[in-house]
């Protein structure tokens, strides 16, 4: 169950009342510490008892430099809202203070971590040192691996660019040189192809459609005959000389002188 509602009135009973206060003061100062230490404010705090005894906090050097500075911020109150005197030279030297004790436990700090000034800290300080850096370093190691493996599957697509750019600009190459060597080809056929007949029934259709368009049969000269046919015909017609010659001696009456005689034969 809850804990039930406490009617705020004052404690007739003397002792009770003496032992609320006690337990009353005492959370009251442990909430001012704890709003100080929060909140990084100045707080001075004064109780006084029913016997008259005093009770005072302050978190800055004392609560008489804290009610100084109320009275001057209350002397220059304009209307209903306070006004701090930010020209205070003291205000500045408490914030000078402040600024350099933050600054040197940063250095400290910074120093700890690349393992100076280490000489006075406790075992226990150590410790949690040394489990701080093991951590920082397990981050700065998986955010590492990270990136290298980014790295290397952007690596391995741009390898599967290339081989792929690669192979399309063989196929390229391979299909213009096939076309050149299909050009080359059908030109040295045509320089090898036989000329045609020309004159003559003997000659095809086939062979005059393949005739050039711009052939002119009218500058066309056969080829001369072989060595061996000329000397055939060489031959042939001293034969049919020879034997025209005899026939027409005959004709004629002619004799031939024997060795020493004339006369006809």
């Amino acid at each position: 169950m809850g804990r039930g509602k406490i009617e705020i009135k004052r404690i007739e009973n003397k002792t009770s009342r003496q032992v609320t206060f006690c337990k009353r003061r005492n959370g009251l100062l442990k909430k001012a510490y704890e709003l100080a230490i929060l909140c990084d404010a100045e707080i001075a705090l004064i109780v006084f008892s029913s016997r008259g005894r005093l009770y005072e906090f302050s978190n800055v050097n004392s609560t008489r430099s804290t009610i100084e500075r109320y009275k001057k911020a209350s002397a220059s109150t304009s209307g209903s809202a306070p006004v701090i005197d930010v020209n205070s030279h003291q205000y500045f030297q408490q914030e000078a203070a402040k600024m350099r004790h933050q600054i040197q436990t940063l250095q400290n700090a910074n120093r700890h971590l690349i393992g100076e000034s280490i000489g006075n800290m406790t075992a226990k300080e150590l410790k949690s040192l040394e489990n701080r850096l093991e951590k920082g370093i397990s981050r700065i190691r998986s955010k590492k691996h990270e990136l290298l493996f980014s790295e290397i599957e952007y690596m391995q697509k741009r390898e599967a660019d290339l081989q792929n750019e690669n192979m399309f600009l063989r196929a390229k190459v391979a299909e213009a040189e096939r076309a050149e060597h299909d050009d080359q080809q059908a030109a040295e056929d045509d320089e090898m192809a036989p000329a045609p007949a020309v004159g003559g029934g003997s000659s095809s259709g086939t062979e005059l459609e393949a005739l050039p368009a711009t052939f002119d049969t009218r500058e066309y000269y056969p080829p001369a005959p072989p060595v061996s046919m000329l000397a055939a015909a060489a031959a042939a017609a001293a034969a049919q000389y020879s034997s025209d010659h005899h026939q027409t001696a005959l004709h004629l009456g002619y004799f031939k002188v024997d060795s020493g005689k004339g006369g006809l034969l």
